[in-house]
């Protein structure tokens, strides 16, 4: 532990101002959402009987959390580093086993009445193993075995993740590639991982024999272009053949299987509802499960995500330019929008600040991004470096998904938006992630190691 004078040493206060400032408007939306006029506004969050009571309560325990860790000393984190993460992971594997299941999601550990996520805290422990890898002096991050490494601490707790039944959460890990990438991963890695989503698309669209017809139509116009270079070295052709079968096998093979397989009916449901197309089910149990989603979701719309985007529209929609003000929202004040202290909170802010105040607040965190680059392009210390550029692009991740989640650009995954949405594991991973960052950088002089 340092001396309580250099607590403010070298700190960032911008980024401190911010994290505040985002804090407030999260529990401004959850109370906006849950305040009936005429109500106590103190007795909830003394009883803990309401959300905003309970997020109150973790603002708290937050906020003492991150005047210890700007308290600790930051060769502790480079120290821990893999502990951490062997903790992390065993966490996650208790839940998995022995964990209570909510909303069809087995990751919950119940401890001394409060629940916690640890999917969601161990982003914090697999970025600081990732750094720890990364920053040794023996890791040579331009061979090949060194990425399958770090590829492999960053997706053994997305594996368990899905084992849990949180694909959503579970994506956030990919966020990690970026890490790796501004550290030498070659680009062809990202390429292929856009081509794949690019594939992922097209096969929800179109039938897999209109694709392998033009995959074949390109590949031939391809060859009939490049011919000429075909004198010099045969590589080129059989380059271009390649890329044909593997796009004809993912297309074909690969992603229906991982649809229509892997997938449960309403996570397919989901992925069809995105493109704007039907999901039919093949076979009677899965026809019958959705039928009872219908069933429930009755007068609403045909399944529970496109009922979730139509209705976040709406609520973003009707705020207008300048929105009808904090506490005059209808569709979110009166529970029209589904989740909307969680997944859709944003509806709140777009509803009741409009699209003035929807543009200032994606701004802030804008800005947010922006220092966390900053910070972390000055680091001496490689650890330090790759550490806020993980921290970055969780948040990168997270923030593009949830509000494009909002607007019906993106499927319904289900992840929070950082710092505001309602929830006591999400809050506190976001505020560790960030302090360790600034506790890093307050010591940026130091090489960690």
């Amino acid at each position: 532990m340092r001396n309580q004078n250099t607590i403010t040493k070298g700190i960032d206060w911008s980024v401190i101002w911010l994290y505040i400032a985002l804090v407030i408007i999260g529990l401004m939306s959850i109370f906006a959402n849950e305040y009936k006029e005429g109500e106590s506004i103190i007795q909830p969050i003394l009883s803990q009987s309401k959300d905003y009571g309970k997020q109150t309560l973790w603002v708290g325990i937050c906020a003492a959390l991150a005047v210890f860790i700007l308290l600790t000393d930051s060769k502790f984190f480079t120290a821990t580093a893999n502990l951490l993460y062997g903790f992390g992971i065993m966490l996650c594997l208790i839940a998995l086993v022995v964990g209570t299941e909510v909303k069809g999601s087995k990751s919950w550990l119940v401890i001394g009445g409060f629940r916690l996520q640890p999917s969601e805290l161990s982003k914090v422990f697999t970025c600081l193993a990732l750094a720890k890898y990364i920053s040794r002096q023996e890791t040579d991050f331009t061979k090949t075995h060194s990425h399958l490494i770090a590829a492999a601490i960053s997706l053994l707790p997305a594996i368990i993740t899905v084992a849990q039944n949180e694909t959503g959460l579970a994506l956030v890990y990919f966020s990690f590639f970026l890490v790796m990438y501004r550290e030498g991963l070659p680009p062809f890695i990202l390429i292929a991982g856009a081509s794949m989503a690019v594939i992922l698309i097209l096969s929800l669209i179109f039938a897999s024999e209109t694709l392998l017809i033009g995959f074949a139509a390109v590949a031939l116009v391809t060859i009939f272009l490049t011919r000429h270079h075909f004198k010099r070295s045969r590589f080129l052709l059989w380059a271009i053949i390649g890329l044909w079968a593997v796009a004809s096998f993912i297309s074909a093979v690969a992603i229906p299987y991982g649809i229509n397989k892997v997938m449960k009916p309403y996570q397919r449901d989901r992925i069809y509802s995105l493109v704007g197309k039907p999901y039919i089910p093949q076979n009677p149990e899965e026809r019958a499960e959705l039928e009872k989603l219908k069933a429930k979701n009755r007068g609403k719309s045909q399944n529970q995500s496109e009922y979730n985007v139509i209705q976040s529209k709406i609520a973003i929609g009707s705020g207008g330019v300048l929105g009808k003000g904090y506490l005059k929202g209808t569709q979110t004040r009166y529970d029209f929008v589904p989740e909307q202290r969680t997944d859709f909170i944003f509806c709140t802010i777009g509803e009741g600040f409009g699209f003035v105040g929807s543009i200032i607040f994606i701004g802030l965190y804008a800005i947010l991004l922006f220092r966390m680059i900053v910070i972390a392009e000055r680091q001496r210390s490689v650890f330090s470096r790759v550490y806020s550029y993980g921290v970055a692009s969780i948040f990168f991740f997270h923030i593009t998904i949830n509000i494009c989640m909002t607007i019906g650009l993106a499927p319904v995954i289900g992840i929070p938006l950082p710092l505001i949405s309602y929830g006591g594991s999400s809050l506190l991973t976001f505020t560790i992630l960030l302090f360790i960052m600034l506790r890093l950088d307050a010591d940026r002089q130091m090489v960690l190691r």
